[in-house]
């Protein structure tokens, strides 16, 4: 009589669906030093942090899962997928985060590669409403297939792309023109980080801009 009442409640309540399946994918090719490894994980870890994007993942119980990538063969996923279910769950992603390894030294900059491998992880969380791959690197192509054949084919199946590019300091910004010229789908967007400072506020940001549904 108790399971049966159990089960019915359970029936009974709507569960609440996962809104968004976010993949962070994130260089680690040769052109990143220790200092912007750094910057990378922390600013990270930060802003799942941020009280706003905290309330935002857990309300939509987001999907989120991190990836390195640098050259030819070089991709690996180093969080799989979890779901932002409870408070716990994310201070205990954001801490872990936090203190990644670095998965590859010295290579080349192959980004069709990484978002190629990217677009095959979302079999995993098919039940969300909407896939985001969230790119951040501060260069071109180098290497591997065309990153538009790619961004293609990542657009076929449904899948946005946003990016941070990392510049130097100064005026000029090629990695920001890379990407929204090649790597970012249509109703995409691409923040830019300038130097060490720049990055955490972006990835803050563009966590608020992914994952805020659109009003009006």
């Amino acid at each position: 009589m108790i399971r049966a009442l159990l089960l019915a409640l359970t029936l009974a309540t709507p569960a609440i669906a996962c809104e968004t399946a976010l993949l962070l994918a994130i260089d680690v090719s040769g052109s990143i030093d220790r200092g912007e490894y750094a910057l990378q994980i922390q600013g990270l870890a930060d802003a799942l942090q941020d009280p706003e994007v905290a309330d935002v993942l857990l309300q939509g119980q987001v999907a989120l899962s991190v990836m390195q990538w640098s050259g030819l063969g070089r991709q690996a996923m180093v969080m799989p997928w979890q779901r932002m279910l409870s408070p716990q769950a994310l201070r205990s992603f954001a801490a872990r985060a936090r203190s990644l390894p670095r998965a590859f030294d010295g290579s080349d900059t192959a980004v069709g590669e990484a978002i190629s491998f990217a677009t095959a992880q979302f079999p995993a969380v098919a039940d969300c409403k909407r896939f985001v791959i969230d790119v951040s690197g501060d260069g071109p192509e180098n290497a591997g297939t065309s990153v538009g054949r790619a961004r293609m084919e990542a657009a076929a199946k449904g899948i946005e792309i946003n990016g941070i590019a990392i510049e130097d300091m100064g005026s000029s910004a090629p990695t920001t023109s890379f990407y929204k010229n090649w790597v970012v789908t249509p109703r995409g967007f691409v923040l830019t980080a300038r130097g060490l400072e720049g990055y955490p506020r972006a990835i803050r940001a563009k966590l608020l801009r992914e994952l805020i549904k659109p009003t009006g």
